[in-house]
């Protein structure tokens, strides 16, 4: 900054000279004190120079209106709302977010460095601030199949990257406290970078919690009880409250919403649909659901918003105070917490739910073929879907209620007409098969899925956490065989298969986790593959793709499945889907 520029920011803050840009009669909420207080917000440029009773060459009464810090999102996959950056951003700046951290191991599971710089490069020029975590774990663990492999010496250039902030979810908690060289390294070069570790560490405790942490992991968001939540607290962990479309541990963590444990606590949402995003909202969602749970309206907002921005050191942005970024959301009331207008840098940019910018996406096809082109795997036939193991006993991967954690269950091997062998549709278990989709290797891994609500015919989807390899899961192997090769030809995507016949479909050819549409045409196309799924007899509360995006993922406790075969998480090693 010149001398010149301060000497008028002073003036300005002084009230010596006209503020460019003031919102007057505001209800200001102070992050710092908790407080609401009665003011004109005052903004020269992109800074807010001064809370109090101001002048200015353009003045907007917000007539008792509450404005807040723009919101940030400290925790979230791009990739898992299935658009590329300037839609993502149509989609979450109307609802107050003007910064996110994102995390695009997803991508880089997929394609490497290439998928890293597709998402530096269409998220450059947004209006919305995108800053980075560099993926830590591609792939997850040794026991996945990913399209690629980052080491430390691939990703310590990055950190020089002004929108890098440090290296994302530590998910090898397990190769961590074993002092895994290749971990270790990584953490090392982004310590001495100057960034921080992001965690990930469901249902790690005592010891190797310990030393988790002093491998310099400064945070965790994988946290479903308060339990384990005040322990990492204790330990010294910013704790990131989540609640997305699969993930929902709000309920759970209400008691963190209150001082002084958050001031070491953040709102995240980790992965959200487009149907969530435009209707429901995003972190905006976030705060009215703890409002409406009893949290303190001030409380929220600041986890929303000035503890994000101190965990990452985004120092201008987090608050309404003089010297910091005017990222500023005009909401009418606190309970329902309805954005009205969201101001970026001073500059009004969104008004009454809709982005006053149009999305614009320009992909080179050419520099990011890896990108575009991501399968290279052989149409699927009913051989694949054999069964290898013979048993009087199945394993069954069973879900619980709006958690990632599974659970095991032993029971009978199935055998009823008119599904495939291990099948029960009655006691909601199906069969569930992953294909390596990235080396034409040819793996596949089979198990069974239990509390998975569908009825009858099959789902497929290229997005499976983390490596993104082909997952289905049906009663019957010819609709597998049929779902699956629908979203082989897509280039990526979704589908439902029912009685022989596609039902309903979603294309993501972009890595084969996004599209390059709309928000609002993805969501169109999302609704009708849900409403095709209620009309079969899946619960509408499911949320079935994303539920079935994390089966495969072998960081989560207690079961998994992915090309090799069933996980057990804890010993990671391979178990049979079928025993004597």
């Amino acid at each position: 900054m010149q001398p010149d520029v301060l000497k008028n920011r002073i003036a300005a803050g002084r009230g010596d000279v006209c503020a460019d840009l003031v919102l007057k009669n505001a209800r200001v909420i102070n992050v710092f004190t908790n407080e609401i207080e009665t003011a004109d917000i005052a903004i020269s440029g992109n800074y807010i120079i001064g809370v109090g009773e101001y002048r200015g060459r353009k003045e907007v009464d917000l007539r008792g209106s509450y404005v807040c810090p723009g919101l940030i999102d400290g925790h979230i996959h791009i990739e898992s709302s299935m658009l590329c950056g300037p839609a993502f951003e149509q989609a979450v700046l109307p609802h107050g977010t003007t910064a996110i951290i994102t995390d695009p191991h997803e991508i880089s599971n997929v394609a490497g460095l290439d998928g890293l710089e597709f998402m530096l490069e269409t998220t450059k020029d947004l209006t919305l601030s995108v800053y980075f975590m560099l993926p830590s774990c591609v792939p997850a663990t040794d026991l996945d199949e990913s399209g690629a492999v980052l080491d430390a010496e691939q990703l310590r250039p990055y950190y020089r990257h002004p929108r890098v902030l440090g290296l994302a979810e530590l998910m090898n908690a397990y190769g961590t406290v074993r002092c895994d060289p290749k971990v270790l390294q990584k953490i090392c070069d982004c310590t001495k970078a100057g960034k921080i570790v992001d965690g990930h560490a469901p249902l790690l405790y005592d010891k190797d919690l310990n030393a988790y942490i002093v491998a310099g992991v400064q945070s965790d968001h994988e946290c479903s009880n308060i339990e384990e939540a005040m322990d990492k607290l204790r330990r010294g962990q910013y704790i990131m409250i989540r609640e997305g479309t699969a993930a929902k541990n709000m309920d759970a963590l209400m008691p963190l919403f209150q001082e002084p444990y958050c001031s070491r606590c953040m709102l995240v949402t980790d992965d959200k649909h487009p149907n969530d995003l435009l209707h429901s909202g995003h972190i905006d969602y976030n705060i009215r659901k703890a409002i409406q749970a009893g949290a303190a309206p001030a409380i929220a907002v600041k986890m929303a918003t000035l503890i994000p921005a101190q965990y990452f050191g985004l120092k201008q942005h987090g608050a309404v105070a003089p010297g910091y970024l005017a990222d500023l959301i005009v909401v009418s009331d606190l309970e329902h917490f309805a954005v009205e207008q969201v101001y970026k840098n001073g500059i009004l940019v969104a008004e009454h739910g809709k982005a006053l910018k149009p999305a614009s996406l320009m992909i080179d096809n050419t520099r990011f073929a890896r990108v575009m082109e991501s399968f290279d795997m052989d149409e699927i036939t009913l051989r694949d879907l054999e069964l290898r193991e013979s048993g009087d006993y199945e394993r069954i991967i069973c879900l619980r209620q709006d958690e990632l954690l599974t659970e095991e269950k032993i029971i009978p091997f199935q055998q009823h007409p008119n599904t495939a062998p291990g099948v029960d549709t009655e006691q909601q278990i199906v069969k569930l098969a992953v294909f390596e989709r990235h080396h034409h290797s040819g793996h596949v891994g089979i198990g069974f899925l239990g509390n998975f609500s569908l009825k009858c015919g099959a789902v497929a989807s290229s997005i499976a956490h983390d490596s993104h390899n082909l997952i289905v899961a049906g009663d019957n192997d010819a609709d597998m065989v049929l779902a699956g090769n629908t979203v082989r030809k897509n280039k990526g995507g979704l589908a439902f298969v029912a009685n022989g016949e596609v039902v309903a479909e979603v294309a993501l050819p972009v890595a084969g986790l996004m599209s390059t549409e709309s928000a609002e045409s993805v969501a169109e196309k999302m609704q009708t593959l849900e409403d095709a799924l209620k009309a079969h007899g899946v619960a509408e509360d499911s949320g079935i793709f994303m539920t079935l995006a994390f089966v495969s993922l072998p960081v989560i406790p207690k079961l998994r499945l992915n090309t090799y075969g069933i996980v057990d998480v804890e010993q990671q090693k391979i178990v049979p889907a079928v025993f004597k």
